[in-house]
């Protein structure tokens, strides 16, 4: 990426600080204008530790009035990411926006619709389609390594672990749902992703809200996002634990879930069942192979580069180049449609056929 682009953050919470702030000031040819979030405190504390952001602000209406701004990287909870997102794209800039899309398939869809009508780039913030596992796996059953990769299953499954008890998390007018919109979205997608482009046939599935009914009888070992939390007067109106199938037209697919379960284990894997070879991926970290005709257990050696790097790099060269990405919008929306109708079908507790 040779064409220099400058560009705006809104919203310096724990994904701004954690995964992209550290990853777009290593980028060259990245001018980071504007630093943007309502507590300015926030703001103020990112510019602070990169002093290269040249201005804080807490209103991003002035990073989208601002002609030298390119583009915009929207990192706010997931309720505002449909009306910043839509402001952004009407305001001429190129959006990446983090995952999920927002909390339904209906407005994912007119983002995307925007995107095009306008021209111009919306990503989504699927960071694991650049995880260096995924990319590999992906191209392993692209050359049929595994022959016919007939079923995946995945577990993301914790004990007591529920994010922000009361506050935005487990509010589903902010969040859009629990523990499937959370942590499910990374999961499926991936999967989604390494299958190539599968197109769903039909899901079924059954969310549960057990485990905090009565938030101040809850009892953890440490709570994730705990600043945000309101156990005294908040809401939590989500998903706990999932579990369900899904069948598309190439693999079919199980899953269970649970921010919080009465297990103490935690459970981060995918399992990818082919007739020639499977594999088992530990989330976040490296896979092993299982070959069925030698029975080997082949331990790959990679190394695994920052995939925030990789995706914010690809975002922004994609910006300059006009090629849709990996985690382009209209290559994201199976996976909203996927979790909207699993939620769908938990509520009407029923199949879903697509």
């Amino acid at each position: 990426m040779e064409a220099q682009r400058v560009i705006a953050v809104i919203g310096c919470g724990r994904i701004a600080k954690n995964a992209h702030f550290p990853a777009l000031t290593q980028l060259k040819n990245v001018r980071i204008k504007y630093a943007c979030d309502i507590l300015i405190e926030k703001a103020q504390s990112m510019k602070e530790t990169y002093p290269s952001i040249e201005s804080v602000i807490t209103d991003y209406h002035v990073a989208l009035n601002d002609p030298e701004v390119d583009a915009v990287f929207v990192l706010t909870p997931n309720f505002a990411h449909y009306t910043v997102t839509m402001d952004a794209l009407r305001a001429g800039k190129h959006v990446f926006c983090e995952k999920p899309i927002t909390v339904n398939y209906a407005l994912s869809c007119e983002m995307a619709e925007e995107a095009n009508r306008q021209g111009k780039m919306l990503n989504i913030g699927v960071c694991n389609r650049y995880h260096r596992s995924v990319e590999m796996l992906e191209q392993l059953n692209r050359e049929g390594k595994f022959g016919n990769l007939y079923h995946v299953y995945c577990s993301f499954r914790s004990f007591r672990s529920i994010p922000g008890l009361g506050g935005a998390f487990t509010t589903k007018s902010q969040s859009g749902g629990g523990v499937l919109i959370d942590w499910g979205v990374h999961f499926l997608d991936l999967i989604l992703y390494i299958l190539g482009g599968a197109a769903l046939k039909s899901v079924t599935c059954d969310a549960y809200s057990e485990m905090a009914k009565d938030m101040k009888a809850y009892k953890y070992e440490g709570m994730w996002a705990e600043d945000t939390a309101d156990i005294e007067n908040g809401t939590n109106d989500v998903d706990d634990f999932i579990t369900g199938h899904v069948r598309t037209d190439k693999a079919s697919i199980s899953f269970n879930g649970a921010w919080a379960q009465n297990i103490k284990q935690e459970e981060m894997f995918i399992d990818f069942l082919g007739d020639k070879c499977g594999a088992r991926l530990t989330y976040g970290g490296k896979f092993e192979l299982y070959d069925g005709s030698t029975l080997e257990t082949i331990a790959q050696e990679y190394d695994i580069p920052d995939m925030y790097l990789c995706e914010d790099r690809a975002f922004l060269e994609s910006t300059v180049t006009g090629e849709k990405t990996r985690s382009h919008i209209d290559n994201i929306l199976e996976s909203a449609k996927l979790l909207d109708t699993l939620y769908q079908s938990a509520e009407q507790k029923k199949e879903i056929v697509l």
